[in-house]
C-alpha cells in the first residue's frame, strides 16, 4: 500500500499533496461507502482497524484504491480508531517565507523522513473602511529580502510611510484540535482579523470566524483545547497601537469569546508620564504551562527595549496575576517581540543567543525555586542577517528539538540526545529515528554527542517564520 519512502533525511524529496478530506463500533456508517464492505469477506470494523494501522504516509495512495477507500481515509472515524489503537504520528509543520513574500507550509514525517508540502494558504483578506473579510487584496511584493518585524514597529512613533509599503508578515498561528490555525498579520496598510485553519485529514484550508480586532504579531497559546490570542499590534490613525486585549477561540463551537485584557501592571509604575507615553508595552511571548498562560512582556521604543517580566492569566479565575519574578527576569529574548520557548515533558524550555554570533543556549525553567538553568551550553545556528528569526523551537516526539538553517541554506531539525544535560527530556518515543545518519559538524555543539540532526531539506532563501506539530 502505498509508495515505499526512502530513509536518508539528507535526501529528502518534496512531494505535493492534492487538496481533498471510541468504543469499538459494529459497523462503520454506511453512507461513507459505495460497496457493501471495504475489504470483500471482511467487516468493516475490521478493514477500519487495518487502515488505521497503516503509516499516514501511505494514505495518499491508498485513496486512490476505490471510492469507498477514499470516503474512509477522509472519515474522522478512521483516526478516532487510530487513537483507540494508539498507532497516532506525531509529524513537525514549518512555516516559511518563499519568493514574493509567500507563505509556505512544509510537514515532516518522521518514520519516512520525508518532507510534504501542504497546499498553499489563501490569499489573505484585507479590511478596507469598514468592510471586514473582502477577498481578493493580493499580498503586495516584497519591499527587500532584508525586511525584519523591527522595521514594522517602528510604526509605533508614528511613521506610517514605512506602512503603507508593507508586505504581508506578522500572521500568528497555533494548533488546537488536530488543526491548524492561521491568524491576523499584516497586508500592505491593514491589519488583518481573519482566521484560516487546515485541517490535515481533509488536506485543505477553510476561513473561520475573524477574530474581534485586526492583529499582527500577536501571541498565541492552547489550554484546555482552546485558543487563545493575546497582544500584538493594530493600525491606528497615527501609525500602529500595541494590543492589550485577549481573546479565545473553541474549535468545537467556531466562536470568539473576549477574555479580560492584560493589565499591564509594569507600565503603571514608571516614574514619568513621558516615559509612560514613549515605551510602549508588548507581549513577547506565550506560553500554556502549568495549567496556566504565561506572557512575558517588554516596554519598547525603537530601537530599544526592556524586559519587564510579565503576567500570567489564570483560566479558573479568569484573571491575570503578576509572573514570577524569577521567570520574568531571567526568561531569554533574542530581540523586542521574539522570546522562543516550548514545552517538553511538561517541562519549560528557552532559547537563550549568546555574545557568540553562531551561538545560542538551551535553559529550562524550575518552578519550586523561581530559576532558570542552563542545561545546553553551545546550541550552534547560523544568524543570517536577513532573517527574523535564525531558529525555532520544537517539542517533538517527546524531545526537544531546534530548527535551523546551515550554511548551504538547507533547513535542519536538530534533535537533542545528550541525558545528563537534558535529563527531564523522557524515554524516547516509539517514533524515534534511527541512529544511522551522520551528524552535521556545522551544525552540532561542542559536545558532539548533545545534537543530532535528523532530517534537513533544501530551502535555498526560505526564511524560518514558525514551527509546530500535530498528532494524528
Amino acid at each position: 500500500m502505498g509508495t515505499i519512502l526512502s530513509s536518508r533525511a539528507r535526501n529528502s524529496e518534496l512531494y505535493d499533496v492534492p487538496q481533498g478530506e471510541t468504543s469499538k463500533r459494529q459497523r462503520i456508517s454506511s453512507s461513507f461507502y459505495d460497496n457493501p464492505r471495504l475489504i470483500p469477506s471482511l467487516p468493516d470494523e475490521i478493514s477500519i482497524q487495518i487502515l488505521a494501522r497503516l503509516p499516514r504516509s501511505c494514505y495518499l495512495s491508498v485513496k486512490l484504491v476505490s471510492r469507498s477507500w477514499k470516503a474512509a481515509i477522509l472519515s474522522t472515524e478512521l483516526y478516532d480508531v487510530r487513537k483507540e489503537l494508539r498507532t497516532t504520528e506525531e509529524w513537525l509543520y514549518v512555516l516559511t517565507k518563499v519568493e514574493n513574500d509567500k507563505l509556505m507550509w512544509h510537514a515532516l514525517d518522521p518514520q519516512s523522513r520525508k518532507w510534504q508540502r501542504l497546499p498553499p494558504m489563501p490569499n489573505f483578506a484585507g479590511e478596507e473602511g469598514s468592510r471586514r473579510g473582502l477577498y481578493g487584496l493580493r499580498m503586495c511584493k516584497m519591499v527587500g529580502s532584508s525586511f525584519r518585524a523591527a522595521d514594522a514597529i517602528r510604526g509605533w512613533l508614528g511613521r506610517k510611510d514605512s506602512l503603507d509599503r508593507m508586505p504581508f508578515c506578522g500572521c500568528a498561528v497555533g494548533a488546537v484540535n488536530g488543526c491548524i490555525y492561521v491568524l491576523g498579520g499584516f497586508s500592505k496598510a491593514s491589519t488583518l482579523s481573519c482566521v484560516w485553519r487546515y485541517h490535515p485529514i481533509l488536506n485543505n484550508w477553510a476561513e473561520m470566524s475573524p477574530m474581534s480586532i485586526g492583529r499582527a504579531y500577536c501571541k498565541t497559546g492552547v489550554l484546555n483545547k482552546k485558543l487563545y490570542v493575546v497582544g500584538g499590534v493594530t493600525r491606528g490613525r497615527r501609525g500602529l497601537t500595541p494590543l492589550q486585549t485577549a481573546e479565545v477561540f473553541d474549535p468545537c463551537t467556531g466562536l470568539w469569546s473576549q477574555v479580560p485584557s492584560m493589565p499591564f501592571s509594569q507600565t503603571q509604575v514608571l516614574p514619568t508620564a513621558f516615559l509612560a507615553n514613549l515605551l510602549k508595552p508588548i507581549a513577547t511571548g506565550m506560553t500554556s504551562y502549568r495549567g496556566k498562560l504565561y506572557v512575558p512582556q517588554s516596554l519598547y521604543c525603537w530601537p530599544f527595549f526592556v524586559d519587564v517580566g510579565g503576567e500570567v492569566y489564570d483560566p479558573e479565575t479568569n484573571s491575570w496575576v503578576e509572573m514570577p519574578v524569577g521567570m520574568g527576569e531571567g526568561w531569554p529574548a533574542r530581540q523586542a517581540g521574539t522570546k522562543l520557548s516550548v514545552i517538553v515533558n511538561d517541562d519549560l524550555y528557552a532559547l537563550d543567543p549568546s555574545s557568540f554570533l553562531n551561538s545560542a543556549m538551551i535553559k529550562v525553567y524550575n518552578h519550586v525555586d523561581d530559576s532558570w538553568k542552563v542545561v545546553a551550553g553551545d546550541v550552534r545556528i547560523r544568524d543570517f542577517a536577513d532573517a527574523e528569526l535564525p531558529c525555532l523551537l520544537a517539542g517533538f516526539l517527546g524531545k526537544l528539538h531546534v530548527i535551523t538553517k546551515d550554511t548551504n541554506h538547507n533547513i535542519a531539525v536538530m534533535q537533542a540526545e545528550r541525558r545528563d544535560h537534558l535529563s527531564s527530556l523522557a524515554s524516547t518515543s516509539s517514533t524515534s529515528l534511527d541512529d544511522d545518519d551522520e551528524d552535521d559538524d556545522d551544525l552540532v555543539g561542542s559536545e558532539s554527542n548533545e545534537w543530532k540532526v535528523i532530517a534537513t531539506r533544501s530551502a535555498g532563501s526560505e526564511e524560518l517564520v514558525n514551527c509546530l506539530t500535530l498528532d494524528i
